[in-house]
Order: C-alpha cells, then sequence, then structure tokens
C-alpha cells in the first residue's frame, strides 16, 4: 500500500488513459478481418481451397486416418480428427481471417483468409 500513497490524481489519470488507449488499439487494430475461404492443407501442401459461402464438410486424409473439416455459416472447424489430444478439434470455430487449426500428428490444417491478409509479423 506504500505504493499508492505516492500515485498523485494525475498520475492515476494518465493510467487510466494508457489503459483505455491500449485496449481500444487491440480491439480495432488486431483483428484478421473479414474470412471468405478456407485453405485446407495436408502435409504441407495444399489439399483444398474452398469458399465459406456453401456449407459443406471436407473429409481429408492423413497418416493417421480422415479428418473432418466443417465449414458452415461463414465458419470453418476441424469437427474430427484421429489425433490423441484432439487439440485441433478443441480449437472451435473459425471466424475470422488469419486464424488456424493445426492437427500436428494427422498433419491437417485448416486456415481462413480473405481478400486482406494481415501479417503477424515478417520474416525474409
Amino acid at each position: 500500500m506504500q505504493i499508492m500513497a505516492h500515485i498523485k490524481t494525475g498520475d492515476g489519470i494518465v493510467l487510466l488513459l494508457g489503459t483505455l488507449f491500449t485496449a481500444w488499439l487491440s480491439a480495432t487494430l488486431w483483428q484478421g478481418g473479414v474470412a471468405d475461404k478456407a485453405i485446407i492443407r495436408q502435409g504441407g501442401k495444399i489439399f483444398s481451397a474452398v469458399p465459406l459461402s456453401r456449407n459443406q464438410i471436407i473429409s481429408v486424409p492423413g497418416p493417421l486416418g480422415i479428418s473432418q473439416i466443417t465449414i458452415h455459416n461463414l465458419q470453418a472447424r476441424i469437427a474430427s480428427d484421429p489425433s490423441l489430444r484432439q487439440y485441433c478439434v478443441r480449437q472451435g470455430w473459425l471466424k475470422q481471417a488469419g486464424e488456424i487449426a493445426v492437427c500436428l500428428p494427422n498433419q491437417v490444417s485448416v486456415e481462413l483468409s480473405g481478400s486482406n491478409k494481415r501479417y503477424d509479423s515478417l520474416n525474409y
């Protein structure tokens, strides 16, 4: 509580405004945008690129078996996978461009893409 004794009213206002500004920046700039297609990869290669506008179920073969990918209401998810821990299934629905679900043991992934590609980082 000794630290609180040193914080003045102006300091508190600056901290509050800084916190609100950071929250606003995160909400407005840290978005993937609208997704329009799902890119499905198997073994690191593109298996299929499908539009999110058509509801469908896609079966993707992998080393462990078949992974089922569901496209529904402009969203995608890995509905079932033969992997033991089911991390990619637990990922849930992908909704924004740039979101991805990866099943490493079965070498299957689903990535949503949109018209504007946003980068988390650039490497060269």
